[in-house]
C-alpha cells in the first residue's frame, strides 16, 4: 500500500513509455492518481497501461507522440482542459541524451535536437499546463534534470547544456508562481538503470546502479498535497532537497 494517496488527482509524465517515466506512472497509478501517459513509442505506453489495470489503477490515458512536435503540446493541453479542467501533477521526464563527443565535433542537426526535446518542448509543454496547474488546489511540477547541469563534464556539452537551461527554466517558473499553490522541484535522478545510461556508460555494469523503480518510488512524496517546497532541486540519491547559490 501506497502512504501516498492520490485517489482524484490528474498527473501527466512524458517519456512514460520506460524507464524513470515508465515506473513513475505506475507508482501514481498505484497511488490511485489517473495518469496521462505520453511517448513516442506505442508498444510502450500499452504495456505501461496493461502494468497499471494488473495493479489494480484507472486506465491509463495514452499519448503517443513525438515531444519535437510543438503544436501536439499545445493540442495536449487543450485536450486535457476539455476532459479534466485542471492537471495536478506534471512530471516532464522525457528527453534524449546526444552523442558523448567534443563540442566542436557535435553535429548542428544533432545539437539542435536536444535543445528541441530537452528544453523548447519542456518550456511548450510548461506553457500549456500551467493554467491547468494553476486551477488545481495543490499543483505540483517535478522537471527532470540531472547532475550533469552542474558538472559540464568534457564531451557531455549538448546534454549538460540542456538541463542546465531545464534547470534554469523550472526555478524561474518556480518564481513566477510562488505565492500561487503551485510547487515546483527539478529532479536529479543520479545514475539510473535506463536506456539512456546504457547508451552514455556503455561498460558500466547496470547492477551497480539503482533500478528507474526506486526512483519512481522517491519521487512520489514530492507531488502530493503535503509537500510545499518550491524552486529547489531534489537529489533522488542523497533523498534531499537543495537551494540552488550564486557562483562564489
Amino acid at each position: 500500500m501506497n502512504a501516498i494517496d492520490l485517489k482524484g488527482r490528474i498527473a501527466l509524465v512524458t517519456g512514460a513509455s520506460r524507464g524513470i517515466g515508465y515506473f513513475t506512472a505506475l507508482e501514481l497509478a498505484r497511488a490511485g492518481a489517473q495518469v496521462i501517459a505520453c511517448a513516442r513509442t506505442v508498444g510502450g505506453l500499452e504495456e505501461l497501461d496493461d502494468a497499471v489495470k494488473a495493479a489494480g489503477g484507472l486506465p491509463v490515458t495514452l499519448v503517443p507522440f513525438d515531444l519535437a512536435d510543438m503544436e501536439a503540446i499545445d493540442r495536449l493541453g487543450a485536450a486535457i482542459h476539455e476532459r479534466w479542467g485542471r492537471l495536478d501533477i506534471l512530471v516532464a521526464n522525457a528527453g534524449i541524451l546526444g552523442t558523448i563527443s567534443p563540442i566542436g565535433h557535435v553535429e548542428a542537426k544533432v545539437f539542435e535536437k536536444v535543445m528541441t526535446i530537452n528544453v523548447t518542448a519542456t518550456w511548450r509543454l510548461i506553457r500549456t499546463v500551467e493554467p491547468l496547474l494553476v486551477r488545481s488546489e495543490a499543483g505540483r511540477a517535478l522537471i527532470l534534470s540531472s547532475s550533469a547541469a552542474h558538472k559540464c563534464k568534457p564531451f557531455w556539452g549538448p546534454y549538460s547544456a540542456s538541463k542546465a537551461a531545464v534547470e534554469a527554466l523550472a526555478r524561474t517558473w518556480a518564481g513566477e508562481t510562488q505565492r500561487l499553490p503551485l510547487r515546483i522541484l527539478s529532479v536529479d535522478p543520479g545514475g539510473t538503470r535506463t536506456a539512456m545510461r546504457a547508451l552514455a556508460m556503455p561498460g558500466e555494469d547496470p547492477e551497480s546502479v539503482p533500478h528507474p523503480s526506486a526512483v519512481a518510488k522517491a519521487l512520489l512524496p514530492l507531488v502530493g498535497p503535503e509537500q510545499r517546497e518550491t524552486g529547489k532541486l531534489f537529489q533522488v540519491r542523497e533523498d534531499r532537497l537543495v537551494d540552488y547559490r550564486l557562483p562564489e
